[in-house]
């Protein structure tokens, strides 16, 4: 085993030649930031629990290592989970998981920020502490460990890591991180215990520190109520907002092979208004926050320089809804159409994919357009709240293939609330509807891709109270779509159900599975998201050993009343506005994009006590503001949140 840090960097070295990809585990890229370690107050290791060709391309870790980089007190080095060929080196020889730009072990690290955007990462976290040298569980760090912290998307229902992690970041990171260091720093001035440090975190704006809060359960194994075990902690934990988004980064690594995304990523917009039931991060991330053109622009011209990419990712949640959307897109083609940029406009809705914005994405390279329907009747779109004419799609995939595409992705999701097999045959109808189109415009080079997923009811949306369909029931869904979408154009992916399942169970789980998510580690579960590695029989077995039933947290409708495991965490979208939400779903009853219109979520509050504490700064929401639909005529099924009254 290594002793010194020498030793471990000419062991990672010896490494090298016997590993699939060598370049995973060397840094050195252009843009990587490296500072003399003895010299420095704080060091943090920002790491991604998945591998290096994954987590390069997450734009949350590259925002948080750029900003903590621009301290001079401090410096951010970078950390992915190894690919099981290295990892098994690592094992047999003792070679710690190290960053790549020090290759300092993890434990040597004053902060280790872990970002968790979903829940099937759960196991890679243990590993990546195991491997790094720090204590799994919170309980047993002492005062020369790291501060073990996580945030992202997954972290919106903490409990289920709760034993593993010593704080938890709700919300958006930029400014939290740079108070959690300065109260790190002083804390280190003190020489108090650790708890002491626990403690003050917990009094810091959108911080969760898990150890200070005990759950209480019902006889029939639903949470009973959380417990408040220090006097200085919040509760709730209201999750942190910033008041204007910063400068993009654009000082982007560049990596020595490829990743998922070789681009250069541009947030144009944070927050979504167009309230879809399933999705939480529509829920989760709200307000909406636009940058101006003039800001992408400089960015973009910045990056550029920087990295030499040649594609852009106009980043948002829903890309196609941000105001100055053409105009953005026009001018990337003015000021770098020579130089054969590629403009990617993920998440592009249906009704605001416009004729004009197609014509302003004509010079990108035309293979694939993606769309979201997410539903293929309209009955089961006004229930989630994507009330999308049948029509409107239709006229939109003909938009599209006569301007020269010649692939439509469709998105789709099977296990809706309320759905039957007929809405499941209406997403293969559909699809061929598409194609017809496609072949009336462009002949046979006309393709649809289908993409099927299968819904998982998450914490903070109306359809948190959802049951999550039976194995058997998404097998039986599966299986109809595979039968009926074949033959010439036509392509359909999908995914496992027993991957499903986790997901469901881990989404919205209490703390009890904290010791499921353990003794699994134990068995060999990891790189759950992953389908050769993923083996859901470790899991049963776990869950089996913890005396816990799965269906218990899948399968099983909740009451409107329930306590939730995760309700001591505010999204600041209340769950009255969600239960009400929930309710117009039975009804089919939608809500018009609250740009029209302000449905008092719950925002409004946080907001207001934002804007008071940020004077001068700039805000998109709570005002509404005008749009290009204003003053049509509301939808009969459009119901206001004044007209239901829950009890």
């Amino acid at each position: 085993m290594p002793d010194n840090l020498s030793e471990v960097q000419r062991a990672i070295a010896g490494a090298l030649p016997r590993v699939q990809k060598p370049a995973r585990y060397t840094g050195g890229e252009l843009n990587q930031t490296v500072k003399n370690w003895d010299e420095i107050q704080t060091k943090v290791c920002i790491a991604f629990p998945d591998i290096y060709d994954l987590g390069m391309s997450n734009y949350g870790t590259a925002i948080l290592y750029d900003l903590v980089n621009q301290r001079d007190d401090a410096l951010a080095e970078r950390a992915y989970v190894p690919w099981t060929d290295m990892e098994a080196i690592m094992r047999e020889e003792g070679i710690p998981l190290t960053s790549l730009e020090n290759q300092r072990p993890l434990r040597d690290f004053d902060i280790l920020g872990i970002s968790l955007p979903y829940e099937t990462l759960y196991t890679n976290c243990l590993n990546m502490l195991d491997l790094g040298g720090i204590p799994l569980f919170s309980s047993q760090r002492g005062k020369n460990d790291p501060l073990v912290i996580a945030g992202g998307h997954g972290m919106l229902n903490p409990e289920p890591m709760h034993a593993f992690l010593d704080a938890v970041v709700v919300g958006e990171g930029e400014e939290v991180l740079m108070d959690i260091i300065d109260a790190q720093q002083a804390w280190k001035k003190t020489g108090e215990p650790r708890q002491r440090l626990l403690e003050q975190l917990s009094s810091i704006w959108g911080v969760y520190v898990p150890s200070l809060y005990e759950a209480h359960y019902e006889d029939d194994g639903t949470l009973a109520y959380m417990e408040k075990k220090h006097e200085g902690a919040a509760f709730p934990i209201v999750k942190r907002i910033v008041a204007k988004l910063p400068p993009p980064t654009t000082k982007l690594i560049v990596p020595y092979i490829d990743t998922v995304h070789n681009r250069i990523p541009i947030e144009i917009m944070r927050g979504c208004t167009r309230g879809c039931r399933f999705c939480q991060a529509g829920m989760i991330t709200r307000p909406v926050r636009e940058r101006p053109v003039e800001e992408v622009i400089e960015a973009l011209r910045e990056a550029m320089q920087l990295t030499g990419f040649e594609e852009v990712g106009l980043l948002s949640l829903s890309s196609s809804d941000y105001t100055y959307v053409v105009d953005l897109v026009n001018r990337v083609h003015e000021e770098f159409g020579e130089q054969n940029l590629t403009v990617n406009l993920p998440s592009l809705r249906i009704e605001s994919v416009s004729v004009d914005l197609m014509e302003a994405l004509g010079g990108t390279r035309r293979s694939g357009f993606t769309l979201a329907p997410e539903a293929a009747t309209e009955r089961m779109r006004d229930i989630i709240n994507k009330p999308v004419p049948t029509q409107e799609l239709l006229d939109t995939a003909r938009e599209i293939y006569s301007r020269g595409w010649t692939t439509i992705k469709l998105y789709f999701m099977i296990g809706h609330p309320l759905e039957d097999l007929e809405d499941v045959q209406a997403i293969a109808d559909l699809a061929k509807a598409v194609r017809k189109v496609g072949f009336e415009e462009i002949g046979h080079k006309a393709k649809v891709n289908v993409g099927v997923s299968t819904f998982v009811p998450k914490p903070h949306t109306p359809f948190q109270w959802e049951p999550c369909d039976t194995i058997e029931q998404m097998e039986a869904k599966q299986d109809l779509l595979k039968k009926e979408l074949r033959g010439p154009g036509l392509k359909m992916n999908w995914n496992d159900p027993d991957e499903t399942m986790l997901e469901a169970a881990l989404s919205r789980g209490d703390r009890r599975l904290a010791e499921v998510i353990y003794t699994a580690w134990k068995k060999g579960a990891k790189f759950d998201a992953w389908h050769e590695h993923f083996d859901y029989a470790l899991w049963l077995e776990a869950y089996e050993e913890a005396g816990l039933d799965p269906d218990f947290y899948t399968h099983r409708p909740r009451l409107i009343d329930e306590t939730f495991p995760w309700d001591h965490i505010d999204s600041t979208v209340r769950k009255k506005f969600l239960t009400e939400d929930y309710m117009m779903s039975k009804r089919r009853a939608t809500r018009i994009d609250c740009r029209h219109r302000c449905f008092a979520c719950g925002i409004l509050p946080t907001f207001t006590k934002t804007r008071m504490e940020h004077p001068g700064e700039v805000w998109q929401c709570p005002e509404v503001k005008p749009h290009k639909d204003r003053g049509k005529k509301m939808d009969t099924n459009t119901i206001l949140v004044e007209d239901i009254s829950v009890n």
